[in-house]
């Protein structure tokens, strides 16, 4: 594999993690991809910025393991690493994320954004437009050529959504518990729910989602089930797919209302597993009621792998920044009658990755300039670390050298 200008063996590492599964591919400076992995999905929300992003770690191995690049700890193995990722939704979140994803040292830049940006890329040509995406969870994002967003909290029901899968499959038990026990209205989902899992009952289902003997992945396959029933001609289960396509549109349009857009012609676009799997109710359902208020938009079903779409965000970033980033790093301004310089780094800086130092040194070294590259165990970007008394030992010594 060709390395790029800047000496990373390749371009982008793209990370699309969303709620059930995440996608990474490696890609060359060709454009190729290189090497792949497929993981779990991408919960920090549940263990943390720092844990769900050391749970890529593997995954990153194995892509760099396929293509061809060092192990993991040698070094930068890509030039940007563009991080796609679910729950990255609110600010906080998305500063975290961004932490965490520079300290692992995979590549020489980083951007973290929401998954639903993916979509958008992978979608066009560019990454304007709105997408929604209905997969496990529900989001929406809206991006202009201006670079006006809108997007949503989307942690669930306290911040205003409804449905996705995760949330379907729970829509249709509570109306099919509610057709047993006599509360609700007959449904056909009363007996298919049950039936997908050979089950005799409703009863039975309840108790086997409620005492865990029925592993929560598994609870998802009842979304399927629900569309199913839905398309037989079942009144409630139709009602379930019709809320959840008002909800879709709803997003849509909410996002086209606050960047101005609803009378424009603006590419809208679906992706996640509900969406792609192309359900004629849901789909029908969506596009009458869209284009009811927003007569122009064009809608489209995306079904280019989202992380294609963060590799592509990733390779625009390094066209777009290479020129400028090289103008200003110090790399390309040594010379060999540079100053000596003591370059200190801590080895767990979070804001700056630690091998920017030591390129500089090599770079500083390579031209026949005095350098002397210190990588402190266990600092940070500031603290205590940097200031210990064998560091300070080390600067004194380095001046009186220096100065004499």
């Amino acid at each position: 594999m060709t390395a790029t200008e800047n000496g990373a063996p390749a371009a982008v590492l793209a990370i699309d993690a969303g709620n059930s599964k995440t996608d990474l591919a490696i890609i060359g400076t060709d454009g190729a991809v290189r090497g792949t992995a497929r993981g779990d999905g991408f919960r920090p929300h549940l263990v943390g910025a720092t844990g769900a992003v050391n749970g890529l770690v593997p995954l990153v191995a194995k892509a760099a393991v396929e293509a061809g690049l060092p192990a993991l700890g040698n070094g930068i193995l890509v030039e940007h690493v563009s991080a796609c990722l679910a729950n990255a939704d609110l600010p906080l979140e998305q500063r975290q994320l961004t932490q965490a994803i520079a300290a692992q040292g995979w590549g020489r830049t980083s951007e973290v954004v929401n998954d639903t940006f993916a979509l958008l890329r992978a979608g066009g040509e560019d990454s304007s437009g709105i997408a929604v995406v209905c997969g496990a969870g529900i989001n929406c994002a809206g991006l202009l050529p201006d670079g006006r967003t809108a997007t949503f909290a989307a942690v669930g029901h306290i911040s205003g959504d409804w449905g996705g899968g995760g949330g379907l499959w729970q829509e249709a038990m509570w109306w099919a518990a509610r057709a047993e026990d006599g509360r609700g209205d007959e449904t056909r989902l009363r007996v298919a729910l049950p039936g997908h899992f050979d089950l005799p009952s409703m009863q039975a289902l309840i108790e086997a989602v409620h005492l865990g003997v029925l592993q929560p992945e598994r609870c998802h396959e009842m979304t399927p089930v629900l569309f199913e029933v839905a398309e037989s001609g079942d009144r409630i289960a139709a009602d379930i797919v019709r809320h959840q396509a008002h909800e879709i549109v709803a997003l849509a349009l909410a996002a086209m209302r606050r960047l101005d857009v609803l009378d424009e012609p603006i590419d809208v676009l679906f992706g996640g597993g509900v969406l792609t799997a192309g359900h004629p109710l849901l789909m029908s359902s969506i596009e009458s009621e869209l284009h009811r208020d927003a007569p122009r938009a064009v809608t489209r079903v995306v079904t280019t792998p989202p992380v294609i779409g963060a590799g592509l965000l990733g390779l625009d970033r390094i066209d777009d920044d290479l020129e400028l980033a090289r103008s200003a790093s110090p790399r390309y301004r040594v010379h060999a009658g540079a100053p000596p310089h003591l370059i200190l780094h801590g080895d767990r800086d979070a804001a700056v990755n630690h091998e920017q130092s030591r390129v500089l040194h090599e770079a500083l070294s390579t031209v026949g300039a005095q350098s002397m590259y210190v990588l402190i165990a266990g600092a940070g970007h500031e603290g205590p670390e940097l200031v210990s008394p064998a560091i300070t030992a080390t600067v004194a010594g380095f001046l009186a050298e220096k100065l004499g």
